[in-house]
């Protein structure tokens, strides 16, 4: 009878865990950009390096500086692929429902690993590249752009006034969804979710996210009554105002 043999230990799991990578194309890239992610969930850019993530990704070091010179075109491309994700807005018909399930799915993606690892890029020194700055731009624009297809069928349904802002609902709905990540680091779960969602409708419904009207010149106004025309004379007791010099 053979002995069953001992369980593996645990350093050992880790180092098999790392197998290389074989293979070109798109399984390299997918291996060295979750790496990269990986790593700055866990260590954040200051300790970034090439070397770190060809060693997670079992990717030889040669292989990934063939394809990304340095550190930062690594995190230019992982926070590109990662603010292409999609937020999906669904359209069940019930605007409520929908944009509760929009904001439920924020959060499950800035909440996981490679969401948290987002952040943390676009909030750290990485964030002054231009690349990086030009995928904030596009993920947050992407966020914002869902809401207002649905935003005008639920208009044309009479389920939200006619003048509602797509942009300024969106906005309103994941605002203190960022708030509590980035600032005041309280929980962030689908209460905060929901939470947000019925604020912002609410404010939407008393007709505080219409669109800002065009603009135009500015009303004026005097610093005076105004002097009424000449008549044939005040009556008795009637004294005139008389309008001040300009």
């Amino acid at each position: 009878m053979v002995p069953a043999s001992d369980p593996p230990k645990q350093h050992e799991v880790a180092i098999r865990s790392v197998k290389p990578v074989v293979g070109r194309g798109a399984k390299v890239r997918a291996a060295v950009l979750t790496a990269t992610l990986a790593e700055l969930t866990e260590s954040g850019y200051a300790a970034l390096t090439v070397e770190r993530v060809a060693r997670r990704s079992g990717v030889h070091k040669t292989t990934v500086y063939r394809r990304w010179a340095d550190r930062e075109a690594l995190v230019v491309d992982a926070v590109s692929d990662l603010a292409a994700a999609t937020v999906p807005l669904p359209d069940t018909g019930d605007v409520d429902a929908d944009l509760t399930a929009y904001a439920r799915a924020l959060v499950a993606l800035l909440t996981s690993a490679t969401g948290r690892a987002l952040l943390a890029v676009l909030t750290s020194d990485a964030a002054r590249l231009p690349q990086i700055a030009q995928a904030k731009a596009q993920f947050l624009a992407a966020r914002l752009a869902l809401a207002g297809p649905r935003v005008a069928a639920a208009v044309a349904v009479g389920q939200l006034p006619a003048d509602v802002d797509g942009r300024e609902l969106a906005q309103a709905v994941i605002a203190p969804i960022y708030l509590r990540l980035l600032l005041t680091g309280e929980p962030v779960d689908d209460g905060t979710a929901d939470q947000a969602t019925r604020a912002a409708l609410a404010a939407a419904r008393a007709g505080l996210m219409g669109r800002s009207p065009l603009p135009g010149p500015s009303p004026t106004f005097t610093d005076h009554a105004p002097v009424p025309e000449p008549g044939p004379g005040p009556g008795p007791g009637v004294i005139r105002r008389a309008r001040p010099d300009p």
